[in-house]
């Protein structure tokens, strides 16, 4: 299956942009007549056929539409404090993308060691791992916002704060999360959430843990997104 990703697709016939078709006809050396598959980012799989090929201009016709291919049975959001190395952020990014995430919102705490974020960038890595993992629904990408701002505009069905306050009672998330359901985690900074932060939080979010182990921040969240896939696997 050759994957690639355009969200302007509109009827039976459509030209790849300039990337796609640059991968098409250079990099692939795909040829007139060849099957691609398009995925629009909403969850609509195009099956198409190559009409004519260029490095620019690359135009196929659509000869079968699929809808919700591979449609997640829940909603999951992780709220993750950007880590100081932007490269463990990007990493986590194409991940979670693999394993199965629905919206990814960076959020500024106390102990946050990088306050900017380019959402651009997080894009292209959400986009590239969607089309490796054949995925047809693109993650959404939320600008930064403050941690404050982001706990009282939060409405999922359940909410989850992951913080290493060992004093306080917390659960361990695959022992609590519903499956076929949404779901936000926060994730805290390297540093943790302040206890400004975490008492907050507890107004609204379950306390809980995601094992034994101290985790980084990317890693934390990631541990999330595979505990909430497993849970709607099993359907516990």
């Amino acid at each position: 299956m050759r994957f690639f990703y355009d969200n302007t697709i509109s009827g039976n016939h459509h030209i790849l942009s300039e990337d796609e078709s640059n991968h098409c006809a250079r990099v692939l050396r795909l040829k007139v007549g060849d099957e691609i598959f398009i995925a629009d980012g909403q969850g609509n799989l195009y099956r198409s056929q190559i009409e004519n090929i260029d490095h620019k201009h690359t135009s196929v016709r659509v000869v079968e539409t699929i809808a919700e291919y591979n449609k997640l049975p829940y909603s999951l959001h992780i709220a993750i404090a950007p880590t100081k190395n932007m490269d463990r952020m990007e990493w986590f990014l194409e991940k979670a993308t693999e394993i199965g995430i629905s919206e990814i919102t960076p959020i500024i705490c106390h102990n946050s060691e990088r306050k900017v974020i380019k959402t651009d960038r997080m894009n292209r890595i959400v986009e590239s791992a969607m089309k490796q993992s054949y995925k047809a629904y693109h993650p959404k990408v939320n600008e930064a916002v403050k941690f404050l701002d982001f706990v009282k505009k939060d409405c999922s069905e359940q909410k989850f704060v992951a913080h290493c306050d060992e004093n306080s009672q917390r659960t361990y998330l695959a022992d609590i999360v519903k499956p076929q359901a949404s779901v936000t985690v926060l994730i805290g900074p390297e540093g943790d959430f302040s206890h400004e932060e975490i008492e907050l939080a507890l107004q609204n979010y379950k306390p809980i843990t995601l094992g034994n182990s101290r985790l980084r921040t990317e890693t934390a969240a990631l541990v999330a997104c595979d505990i909430v896939s497993i849970i709607n696997q099993m359907g516990k």
